[in-house]
């Protein structure tokens, strides 16, 4: 059991410093447009089978994009993982990591698993001194994966390069 709640505050401790510095200074629909023209992009480049969405707290949606191979089923994940960050004011992925560590469930939490999704893939836009302004939601790869491509996008666009990274081989 160690071993496991032991890997478990790593990967808590990488995504809660990646979250600590992945703020942004402001943010209104234009930096929503030109942030998801980042990740865009990065899905063109790396040709992932991904959509990206930017949506306001409000439920508005100021980007969203689907890659090659992508699916309705994809948009459906994408607010699920949404109403998790908005809601939890964290990365989904970071919820994953607490929900293991404490042996906890959505339907533990009052969270009903129609409407929200406990798997990596949405990162909250923090206006630095304001607090939670937007979500970005990714959906189509492993949910490491999709929380990588978020940090990867949100460090371009902010030009910050010291953002610690889960190893590849991160399970969860």
């Amino acid at each position: 059991m160690f071993g496991k709640n032991a890997n478990l505050d790593k990967i808590i401790g990488t995504i809660t410093k990646q979250e600590e510095l992945l703020v942004f200074p402001q943010f209104n629909r234009q930096d929503g447009w030109d942030l998801g023209h980042v990740f865009a992009e990065i899905i063109a480049e790396k040709k992932l089978p991904a959509p990206i969405c930017i949506r306001l707290l409000s439920g508005l949606i100021v980007f969203q994009w689907a890659g090659e191979g992508t699916n309705a089923d994809n948009d459906y994940w994408m607010i699920r993982k949404f109403r998790m960050v908005r809601d939890i004011e964290q990365s989904t992925l970071l919820s994953v990591a607490q929900f293991q560590k404490k042996g906890e469930t959505l339907e533990g939490r009052g969270l009903d698993p129609r409407r929200y999704a406990a798997a990596g893939g949405g990162f909250p836009i923090r206006i630095a001194g304001s607090g939670l302004a937007a979500v970005v939601t990714v959906s189509g790869l492993p949910q490491v994966e999709d929380h990588a491509l978020l940090v990867e996008g949100i460090s371009k666009y902010l030009g910050v390069t010291n953002v610690p990274q889960l190893p590849k081989n991160t399970k969860l």
